[in-house]
């Protein structure tokens, strides 16, 4: 056949395909799948429990920001919020209120809130939980600045699903329930529930926030409130896990808002075989919790090296061995989030 009447046939040929309807039609994405925060809506604690929407338990596996103030500062920003999100499968962040140490919110407010609402944003757009923590070891001696910051936090995020309130992170050694840490407690949280009843408040515990047994025989009156558990595992063991099935024997729900590979230190090795232990206590008992800490800082417990880049897209030559185990762990806790 000659070049031109080819060429006449195949440009009809087209035209027949394109007007009967039978091109192949345009490929299209498919819908994204739902976030993490719209699959399970707003938490709340049904006996020793924290539950969503529908009432079922739900275990959420995520990652703690450093202290506001210091080596974690450059990583508070919506990239890297995402990055967690998209490539570490995080369900929940944890933004950490540097408060009473130097250069920390009482010293440089605004500085300190900035970082942290990025991340409270961040997290909401990209439809994950997020942890608003008062980063304090004597929350109780700023009460009253822990009532102006929570009740301006209710105010701005109060009517999302997506917040939960941690209103004291680790009461330190030597500072008792009934004394220091429970009033201090329920006048933040009267502030909060004045603003926003419904979403979940965390509490912390004395000793570093790991007498959870004492505060379950003594809780707050309060529906919606859970108590801080935190653990290292180079450090903390069996003893620890006891307690805490002491607190869940006796009703309260838990939340590991914090808890490391290696020990209280943050440094000395990973401890895989007590890393393992706990990670099976959390399943068996569907206990949500954030992996500490993105930060540079050269110690096991830091997330990334030096060489991260503050917006995320991180190689794995960037993350530590912590960092590394981590990842693997928040990417394979579950598909579903629970």
């Amino acid at each position: 056949m000659r070049p031109l009447k080819l060429a006449l046939v195949l440009t009809a040929l087209v035209s027949f395909i394109i007007q009967t309807g039978c091109a192949t039609p345009p490929v299209r994405p498919a819908p994204a799948a739902p976030g993490i925060v719209t699959t399970h809506g707003r938490l709340h604690t049904a006996g020793n429990r924290i539950v969503g929407a529908d009432g079922q338990p739900v275990s959420l596996a995520g990652v703690s920001y450093g202290w506001s103030q210091w080596e974690a500062a450059r990583f508070y920003n919506a990239s890297a919020v995402n990055w967690l999100q998209q490539d570490w499968h995080a369900a929940i962040i944890r933004a950490p209120l540097g408060v009473h140490e130097e250069d920390g919110y009482l010293q440089h407010p605004a500085r300190n809130l900035a970082r942290v609402t990025r991340v409270i944003d961040a997290a909401i757009t990209a439809d994950l939980y997020v942890l608003i923590d008062w980063h304090d070891h004597q929350a109780h001696l700023h009460q009253e600045q822990a009532v102006a910051f929570f009740s301006d936090m209710a105010r701005r995020y109060g009517k999302y699903p997506h917040i939960i309130y941690e209103i004291f992170n680790e009461p330190k050694t030597g500072l008792t329930w009934a004394r220091d840490v429970k009033p201090y407690a329920e006048k933040v949280i009267a502030a909060i529930r004045a603003i926003d009843p419904a979403n979940l408040i965390v509490v912390g515990n004395p000793n570093w926030s790991q007498d959870v047994d004492v505060v379950a025989a003594d809780p707050i009156k309060d529906p919606n409130v859970a108590y801080t558990l935190h653990f290292y595992a180079g450090t903390h063991k069996g003893n620890l896990r006891a307690k805490a099935v002491k607190a869940l024997d006796l009703g309260v729900a838990l939340f590991v808002t914090e808890w490391g590979t290696c020990d209280a230190s943050g440094n000395g090795p990973i401890d895989d075989a007590s890393t393992r232990e706990w990670l099976t206590f959390m399943r068996e008992h569907q206990l949500s919790h954030c992996n500490w800490a993105i930060y540079d800082k050269k110690e096991t417990a830091a997330i990334v090296r030096r060489s991260a880049a503050s917006e995320g897209h991180w190689l794995e030559s960037d993350l530590t061995p912590s960092g590394k185990y981590a990842r693997e762990l928040i990417r394979n806790w579950s598909s579903a989030g629970r």
